[in-house]
């Protein structure tokens, strides 16, 4: 089962991929394409807290093999970690904060499918 956001960010994702030249772009575009999919998939409904933990630690094995731009290095970092944390903050906030970061990095296209990522990761509103 997956997130309904998936689709629609694995194809923006996929269109930065091929359009991005060889080097720090590209793993940039690779490293922020993994986290976001680790995001959706720690957001609500589908959140299996075991399961998460060990897909986060293998999330953070891969990517200390690409070397995206410095300061989004920095932010999928702490965008692991807020996930990783028991208390950490919601996959909605983490992805909304690696959008400055996307757009400085590597451009407005990738950084508005990260704020779409963003917007479907948020819970829905209780009724009450």
């Amino acid at each position: 089962m997956s997130h309904p956001a998936l689709p629609a960010a694995d194809a923006s994702f996929a269109t930065a991929l091929a359009e991005s030249a060889r080097g720090p772009d590209r793993d940039g575009v690779f490293a922020l394409w993994l986290v976001v999919r680790a995001a959706l998939g720690a957001a609500p409904p589908l959140a299996a807290p075991a399961r998460q933990v060990e897909r986060l630690k293998a999330l953070t094995a891969r990517l200390r093999s690409l070397n995206p731009p410095a300061p989004l290095r920095r932010s999928l970092v702490a965008a692991i970690a807020d996930l990783t944390t028991a208390r950490g903050a919601a996959p909605s906030v983490v992805l909304q904060h690696l959008v400055a970061p996307a757009t400085e990095c590597l451009g407005r296209p990738v950084a508005e499918a990260v704020a779409a990522a963003a917007r479907a990761a948020r819970p829905a509103p209780r009724a009450g």
